[in-house]
């Protein structure tokens, strides 16, 4: 059975955790506010621009522009975009366990890997398949050029035939509680699907100066603007994912404590009874010396 002293101490230790998961907690609140903010200004231009590129492609030869090619190869690469930290719940291992399915899924291609966050680094690192490029230690400093530098290394690789498909998988933020897995293909650019019973989408655009000057203009830049919005929902989904589970660890030692509470109040006064009845049977035993 447990001590008293033991019982302290372990009241004490959970005592220090319970600051340390509050402390997290307002830490992750903090830059989730930040986080929330940039990702809700910058989804709708992502949106509309995916939208747009969709129909255009619809409406534009495959050989308009490089990054509009499509090559029947197979080969893959696949953009795997986690934490640098853990203490968030599930939400590296929801991810890393959705990218093992896709490469299993597609185990006869040729499958490369991009890595960003230190989780999917580590992960992969011990695992079959071959990683190309990694990417740590910038979510706290997410900056537009970080998008820009992933973006550039695949256009190139697939500018260069290396690939014929990249895809990302990202945690997508849906609330503080919420994070949902996403796989989104970001080359080729799929063209906008058609409503049933429509056919082909109605209209046209006009080019102005032309179609290529356009065309390589706003493909590196969509591509780039994909990637830079699932960093930012990573990182918001991250800080959400941390702010739930330190909330949860912060009540749960809550809980702890008050059960080690109990259990040491039962054993101090245990522990006093027994005093008290080595007290009263000292006496009684002194009593019957003394009258004997």
């Amino acid at each position: 059975m447990a001590t008293l002293r033991d019982i302290q101490r372990r009241i004490r230790s959970v005592q220090s955790t319970q600051k340390i998961t509050k402390a997290m907690k307002l830490v992750a609140a903090a830059k989730l506010r930040r986080a929330q903010e940039r990702i809700t200004a910058a989804r709708p231009y992502a949106v509309k621009m995916s939208e747009l590129l969709a129909g255009l492609v619809g409406r534009t030869e495959g050989d308009a522009h490089p990054l509009l090619a499509r090559r029947t190869t197979g080969r893959k690469r696949l953009v795997v975009i986690t934490a640098d930290k853990g203490l968030c719940g599930a939400f590296n291992s929801n991810i890393l366990r959705a990218s093992l399915a896709f490469l299993r899924e597609h185990g006869d291609v040729d499958l490369t890997l991009v890595v960003v966050g230190r989780k999917a680094r580590d992960f992969y690192r011990r695992r079959q398949w071959p990683i190309k490029s990694e990417m740590l230690g910038f979510f706290d400093r997410l900056a537009y050029s970080h998008a820009q530098e992933i973006a550039r290394e695949l256009m190139q690789a697939y500018l260069a035939e290396e690939v014929d498909e990249v895809h990302l998988m990202y945690n997508e933020f849906r609330s503080v509680a919420v994070q949902r897995v996403t796989r989104a293909q970001l080359l080729p650019i799929e063209a906008e699907a058609a409503e049933p019973g429509q056919g082909v989408p109605a209209g046209d655009y006009i080019f102005e100066p032309s179609p290529d000057a356009i065309l390589a203009s706003l493909l590196p830049r969509h591509v780039t603007t994909q990637v830079f919005r699932a960093l930012m929902e990573s990182v918001a989904g991250e800080y959400g994912a941390r702010m739930t589970a330190m909330e949860s660890a912060t009540k749960n030692a809550k809980e702890m404590i008050d059960v080690l509470t109990i259990q040491y109040n039962k054993a101090r006064q245990e522990r006093i009874t027994k005093e008290l009845l080595d007290i009263v049977g000292g006496a009684e035993a002194l009593r019957q010396t003394v009258e004997g």
